[in-house]
């Protein structure tokens, strides 16, 4: 570089700091301002030979962390310093943990260590799942949630600057976001930053349907502006005449949630109803706060219809992250649902930034103890340590993004639990010893069993026993990651006390088999013995059923056993180099591999049913060869998550050959001959062969399925859209 393009790029780098304490959320004091650039200062020195992958300097990746951190989710100055240095130790050997120690202090110091940790995991562990590298993420932390909250917004960083990467990598990293990630940010309550990666998700893993959304929002921004300003109208006269200080947004959903509606109710973009909410946010002190929410609820309410089963409050009762609000349907102008959001400016600012905006609004003495108060409740939300790492993300995932229902105690405390909890879990979120205690519970003063499943306004009493404990049907009664974790390691202490010898065991008796017991041969040992956790295997060994013989055995086949399994399952004869392309072209039809394009045996999986002419990537199974997934099947963010190291690049070459069974779902007005018109149009005009077709009709409504046989995409297609085309045909869609 030239002296004068370091000139300005230092420049950039002392503007993007300024911008940083700008926008740091609280005011923050002479210390936290040298805190922080004391920060800045190691992180500029770490880094100063680092470039990102798109050229920029490296140090301006921690500065915009730390922006997120601060603006974004409302930190503290021990969270920002600690953001500007999240990459320091991994990614410079002049710099240590203990060095952290030394310069900042222990809080930081081991936030630092726990990032570090992560982002470890990340590289090192290519062959465990990301589920397990999440797990480990969660219980590695020392305690300290701070880490998992930088660790989101380096992730979002991330995101928003991924365009110079390879496209596998992106598809990966994207897949693992909305894995991970945005549920993740969702359970911490922050919504925008969950909504963002969502969206970004969504980009790099279906970028055509992204694209598509953003254009079409884009092109309905006019009208969801004007639809915004005729609601304004009608209101604006009767909140201002209750001297109401306010303003009214509309705020468009997310492109994520949009295509998630569209996805779940088999409906267009332009069939969506409510692709944006109104948002009515008014000024109060804390005293009038509820007190006008019910006001401006009944004012709308008196303008427009209200739908009585889609009030939300969440004011009485605020969500576990803290979210407080009103929300309600109404019709609104042109006969149109509308979700109306009604929220104080404190509720708004908590519901953008997340719990810690909380803090904010407390006496000055306690801000540091409220903010700790909110990172303890965060790391009890997250405290699972039992559970089988991909049952742990899926448990934990069901627990973000379940409905809540509030039920009191017997001296009247409110406690919010997921939808579908039981008397056990209710027990377990008291207190580990009561549920582990429990006899039997009373919900409203009747005895109920203990897999009785709970609602709102419920009044629980739990009944201990110092004689009673866990027992295996207790799984079935539990619904909850804390009281299922609880349940599970009390079983399980029998068994981990084996495990704990047979893994000692083991270490000794690889040992005289010049194996030494690491991640990577105790994995290789899971797959061997086809078991699914490494306690299994410590616990076979401990128990002797995995002896010395089968151990041998395992050894003598280790030399690149996985490959040649794969092998035997997967590759084909390979066809004579000379054979020109076109003639194996008319000869298969062509699925092929990788960038070397190589013809695998493989088969299609029964979740997506892909087409040729379909968007796919190829699964390696552990026992049934290769898998074909569309790149938007439903199980598609879950593999390329979880199992990156065994997708394969996968695309069709030709589709001349073969056909393919495809089902239509139909729906319309029934009339006259329309059987007979579907029919004759696909059959003669068309020359597709029907399978099987079935019609019903209910009060003048038909509905009706077609199973077709194809040749690919493209063909399909043509079908379709002549159906549409039918006098009398509402909606046509492939299955």
């Amino acid at each position: 570089m030239t002296e004068e393009a370091i000139e300005i790029e230092n420049k950039t780098i002392a503007k993007a700091y300024k911008e940083l304490l700008k926008v740091s959320y609280q005011t923050l004091t002479a210390e936290d301002k040298k805190l922080i650039r004391h920060a800045f200062e190691v992180a500029l020195d770490a880094h100063k030979d680092q470039r990102r992958k798109s050229g920029e300097a490296y140090i301006f990746h921690p500065i915009a962390v730390a922006k997120i951190v601060a603006q974004e989710i409302g930190m503290d100055a021990t969270s920002i310093a600690a953001a500007l240095l999240h990459d320091v130790v991994e990614d410079n050997p002049e710099y240590t943990i203990g060095d952290m120690e030394r310069l900042f202090g222990e809080t930081i110091a081991r936030i630092v260590d726990g990032l570090t940790k992560i982002s470890s995991l990340d590289s090192e562990m290519d062959v465990s799942l990301q589920a397990e590298n999440f797990r480990k993420m969660l219980l590695t932390l020392n305690d300290d949630v701070r880490v998992i909250i930088i660790k989101i917004a380096d992730r979002l960083h991330n995101m928003q600057t991924m365009d110079s990467m390879r496209a596998d990598k992106q598809v990966k990293i994207a897949s693992e976001t909305l894995y991970i990630y945005a549920p993740l940010a969702h359970r911490i309550g922050l919504y925008n930053i969950k909504t963002e990666l969502e969206d970004l998700g969504l980009k790099y893993t279906e970028p055509e349907v992204y694209s598509d959304i953003l254009e079409k929002l884009k092109d309905s921004k006019e009208n969801q502006d004007a639809y915004i300003k005729a609601f304004s109208k009608v209101i604006d006269d009767s909140l201002t005449k209750e001297g109401l200080n306010y303003e009214i947004k509309g705020r468009p959903k997310s492109i994520f949630s949009i295509r998630r509606k569209m996805v779940k109710q088999g409906v267009s973009f332009d069939e969506v109803y409510d692709k944006f909410a109104v948002r009515i946010i008014y000024k109060s002190d804390i005293a009038n706060e509820k007190f006008l929410a019910w006001k401006i609820y009944s004012i709308v309410t008196d303008h427009f219809t209200p739908n009585p089963i889609r009030l939300r409050d969440w004011i009485s009762s605020p969500k576990s992250t803290g979210y407080e609000a009103l929300h309600i349907t109404v019709v609104g102008p042109k006969s149109r649902w509308v979700e109306v959001q009604i929220r104080s400016e404190r509720m708004n600012e908590i519901a953008e930034k997340g719990y810690a905006a909380h803090y904010k609004y407390k006496n000055a003495d306690d801000k540091e103890d409220n903010l700790d108060l909110w990172i303890n409740r965060l790391q009890e939300a997250l405290e699972n340590h039992e559970a089988d790492a991909v049952d742990f993300v899926e448990q934990f995932k069901l627990n973000l993004y379940s409905k809540e229902i509030f039920v009191f105690s017997p001296k009247g405390d409110l406690k919010s639990l997921p939808k579908g909890a039981t008397p056990l879990d209710f027990a377990f979120s008291i207190h580990t010893e009561v549920g582990m205690k429990t006899r039997g519970a009373k919900v409203n003063g009747k005895l109920v069993p203990l897999s009785n499943e709970l609602k709102s306004g419920d009044r629980v009493e739990i009944m201990t026993s110092e004689n009673a404990k866990p027992n295996a049907n207790w799984l079935d009664y539990a619904t909850t990651a804390r009281a299922r974790s609880k349940i599970k390691s009390a079983l399980n202490e029998d068994t981990k006390i084996i495990a704990e010898e047979g893994k000692e065991i083991l270490r000794r008796k690889l040992k005289q088999l010049k194996i030494t017991l690491n991640e990577n041969s105790i994995n290789e040992l899971v797959s061997y013995f086809k078991l699914s956790t490494s306690l299994d295997l410590f616990y076979r060994v401990g128990i002797g059923t995995i002896d010395n013989t089968k151990l041998k055995a395992f050894a003598s086949s280790r030399s690149n056993a996985f490959m040649s399994y794969v092998k035997s399952k997967i590759y084909k004869p390979t066809v004579h180099k000379d054979i020109h392309k076109e003639e194996i072209t008319s000869k298969y039809d062509m699925l092929v591999f990788g960038k070397e394009e190589e013809t695998l045996n493989y088969t299609l999986a029964n979740c997506c049913n892909p087409i040729p002419g379909d968007k796919v990537f190829g699964f390696l199974t552990i026992n049934d060869g290769i898998k074909i997934h569309k790149k938007n099947c439903p199980n598609a963010v879950s593999l390329q998550s979880n199992y990156a190291y065994r997708i394969l690049q996968a695309k069709w070459i030709d589709s001349s050959q073969q056909v393919f069974t495809s089902q239509i779902t139909l729906s319309g007005i029934d009339d006259m001959g329309l059987v007979n018109h579907i029919t004759k149009l696909i059959s003669e005009n068309m020359h597709v062969n029907m399978k099987s077709l079935s019609f019903s009709s209910d009060d003048g409504v038909f509905t009706g399925k077609i199973t077709v046989e194809v040749k690919n995409q493209t063909m399909l297609k043509k079908v379709i859209d002549k159906l549409k085309k039918i006098n009398g045909i509402d909606k046509v869609t492939r299955v």
